[in-house]
């Protein structure tokens, strides 16, 4: 109610667009959510639901996340387990990733 008063037409078609372009790409985790989250509340009818919320995170997580938390998309898991998953598999690869970097030098 408010957005549709208050702010125009054209600023509300803006956040949609960069909700719907919205990848992890370089973001950790937590700041993906974070933008996630933040354009989520400006286009309510592209996440009208909690299995559409979980999707549209899932489906933007970089490749490595989103193919080992694929099977919460056939779950009915609220969104918050989704992101601490999430979290929690970013860690993982992260450290993975410096200890093998450390084992190189």
């Amino acid at each position: 109610m408010f957005l549709r008063e208050y702010v125009p037409q054209s600023v509300r078609d803006v956040w949609s667009t960069e909700f719907e372009q919205l990848r992890q790409g370089a973001m950790t985790v937590s700041e993906y959510a974070v933008c996630f989250n933040d354009l989520a509340k400006h286009s309510p009818a592209l996440v009208a639901t909690v299995r559409e919320r979980v999707r549209r995170f899932i489906e933007r997580l970089n490749p490595s996340i989103r193919f080992s938390i694929a099977r919460e998309l056939e779950m009915d898991i609220a969104y918050e387990q989704v992101v601490g998953i999430a979290r929690r598999l970013g860690g993982m690869l992260t450290q993975e990733r410096e200890e093998r970097e450390a084992k190189r030098s």
